[in-house]
């Protein structure tokens, strides 16, 4: 299995959402919502409508972890739900990323397939794959000057470290900081 990377670049990734809304409403939420929460795919495509219908928070219990996860919308999530919710009409009762083949939430492959064509689209040539979304979530946190062990109990890892390796920062990117700072 190849490594991915998160995208480091912002407008990369607004071109992605771009590209992936005018392909689908459907496509661009799961990237959306991706990006914006940190959520692994079986958990993204675990959700129901019912998870966000009408919400300001997602409630569930992680797949690979089976720790209750509780967080919020972000403005963009909240927007991004609200026009997919008024576009599509799903029922409550429904997955949130339905099957074009009978309603049967899509594919961890069909989702990769989505990410990746999105992402050559926009040139983005790194090995990319559905867990890109989960590390561009961490890797922009830490950006913005999160602290890295609140990323870590955000991304439930066992150390700081592993956390840092995860998202892509390198020691050469952390040793930096010494040559840099020359006061």
């Amino acid at each position: 299995m190849r490594t991915v990377e998160p995208i480091r670049d912002k407008k990369k990734l607004a071109d992605m959402k771009k590209v992936l809304k005018a392909q689908s409403l459907r496509d661009w939420l799961l990237f959306t919502l991706g990006i914006n929460s940190g959520l692994r795919i079986s958990d993204l495509l675990q959700l129901k409508v019912s998870n966000v219908y009408r919400q300001n928070r997602i409630r569930i219990l992680e797949i690979k972890t089976g720790k209750e996860k509780d967080f919020p919308l972000s403005e963009t999530c909240v927007k991004a739900v609200k026009e997919y919710l008024a576009e599509t009409n799903l029922p409550v009762a429904s997955t949130l990323f339905p099957s074009r083949k009978g309603g049967q939430v899509i594919s961890r492959v069909q989702a990769y397939r989505i990410i990746n064509a999105a992402a050559r689209t926009v040139g983005i040539t790194d090995p990319i794959g559905t867990h890109t979304m989960r590390k561009t979530f961490g890797y922009h946190a830490y950006q913005t000057g999160i602290d890295i062990s609140r990323i870590q109990k955000l991304l439930n890892h066992s150390a700081p470290s592993v956390s840092l390796a995860y998202i892509g920062i390198t020691k050469d990117e952390l040793d930096s900081v010494y040559i840099n700072l020359n006061l």
